[in-house]
């Protein structure tokens, strides 16, 4: 009997601290077009874990499902920053940014106007 409560606590235990296969996460990136869509999300789906990647381009939300045995949030942010885009967490380095198009720079208030009239 006491072999068996060692095992459903031990059961339990490992329930309990087991990791979503099937998370879901929403967080913003910096972006203006589609080019930036493609290049965020390629950014995303290239994270070994993650299932989905789908960013708006209007309202700048991406949304993702990952496994969280294979990958978490902070990596994911940080491959994102790896191809030039800001999220809230984690800025791009300026050479990252530096290497978006010229059309995909988000940061230059005259870029963000020209989008808007598209």
């Amino acid at each position: 009997m006491k072999k068996l409560g060692i095992l459903l606590v031990m059961f339990v235990s490992m329930t309990a601290f087991s990791q979503n296969k099937n998370a879901v996460a929403s967080i913003e990136v910096d972006g203006v077009c589609n080019m930036c869509k493609e290049r965020i999300e390629k950014a995303c789906i290239k994270t070994k874990g993650v299932k989905s990647a789908t960013w708006n381009v209007e309202t700048h939300e991406l949304k993702l499902f990952y496994d969280e045995n294979k990958t978490d949030l902070k990596t994911i942010q940080q491959n994102i920053a790896a191809v030039g885009h800001d999220t809230h967490d984690i800025k791009a380095t300026d050479e990252a940014y530096n290497s978006v198009h010229d059309c995909c720079r988000y940061r230059e208030e005259s870029v963000v106007d020209d989008h808007k009239n598209d």
